[in-house]
């Protein structure tokens, strides 16, 4: 990656932490600053985002505001992907339960919605991926795409391939749609179009199964067909795919090191306090004594 990429990164993890108190107000701020960025820099600006935003930060805590903002964040990278394409595409900012992207282009409609994972979390639920939320999402639109980071994803054996395919949702890596991104700007929206199409298609025909080979062979194939004269784009993003890995994994180990020196040089006291935080036994606490038996056995 270019020292540009790196700096663009570093820059979005701290902005992201910028809280103002108002998830709806930090939203909207956070899509407008981004799309002001992508048109100012272009394409490259676009594929930063998408090699390394299905790295959820190290220091986020979990559950924290961060956190949520940076979902959100990683939705307006997927939005933003899928208007290179051509696509009109918009992010879903309510909370109620409904997909977080929503895009048509010139013949076909979509819901989409986008995941990013801690290097440090090692188990994933199936739930995780939404597949048959989904699916119910998508009302009457036509496909359904879900887009992960592709070494966070099961590489042998899962139920999430079977359900995608037997529910027509289509499992997307980021590396996938960066590729899209890069034949858009090479020969043009209306062909990037059709190639996304010919991948979320793939998924319908494919035999049901839980082999991550399987499906992605399938998915891979149908890629490259797409490209046609353009496979090299799918060989250089590997490679590039390859390059972001390594500097996310980087960040990820800078954080947590530091961490660890920071806990190992508190005093017995601090330690203790620093337990009972992370435990958020003083949060919960709070929650047990609040608790009222209200007024419902009132005659």
């Amino acid at each position: 990656m270019t020292p540009e990429a790196r700096t663009r990164r570093k820059y979005w993890v701290a902005e992201l932490s910028r809280l103002s108190g108002s998830f709806g107000d930090d939203s909207a701020k956070m899509i407008e600053e981004l799309r002001v960025e992508l048109q100012k820099d272009g394409i490259e600006a676009i594929l930063d985002h998408l090699r390394v935003c299905g790295a959820m930060p190290e220091q986020y805590r979990h559950d924290s505001s961060e956190e949520k903002l940076y979902s959100k964040y990683t939705d307006a990278v997927i939005s933003e992907s899928l208007s290179a394409l051509g696509l009109r595409s918009v992010v879903i900012t309510e909370r109620a339960d409904n997909a977080d992207v929503q895009a048509r282009a010139r013949e076909y409609s979509l819901v989409a919605d986008a995941k990013a994972f801690r290097l440090s979390r090692t188990a994933k639920n199936q739930k995780d991926f939404k597949i048959q939320a989904m699916d119910g999402w998508r009302h009457d639109l036509d496909y359904a795409v879900v887009v992960c980071p592709i070494y966070q994803l099961p590489s042998r054996t899962s139920q999430i391939y079977q359900q995608s395919i037997v529910r027509n949702v289509c499992i997307l890596s980021y590396s996938h749609l960066a590729v899209l991104v890069r034949l858009a700007a090479l020969k043009g929206t209306k062909v990037a179009e059709n190639a996304l199409q010919e991948v979320l298609k793939s998924v319908s025909i494919l035999h049901p199964s839980k082999s991550a080979v399987d499906y992605w062979t399938g998915i891979n194939r149908s890629l490259v067909e797409s490209l046609g004269c353009a496979s090299n784009l799918w060989t250089a993003e590997k490679t590039a795919s390859l390059e972001a890995l390594g500097v996310v994994k980087e960040e990820s180990l800078r954080y947590l090191c530091l961490e660890r020196d920071r806990l190992l040089n508190l005093s017995h006291e601090e330690a203790l306090n620093e337990l009972i935080r992370l435990a958020g036994l003083d949060s919960r606490i709070a929650k047990v004594e609040g608790v009222k038996l209200g007024d419902l056995l009132g005659v």
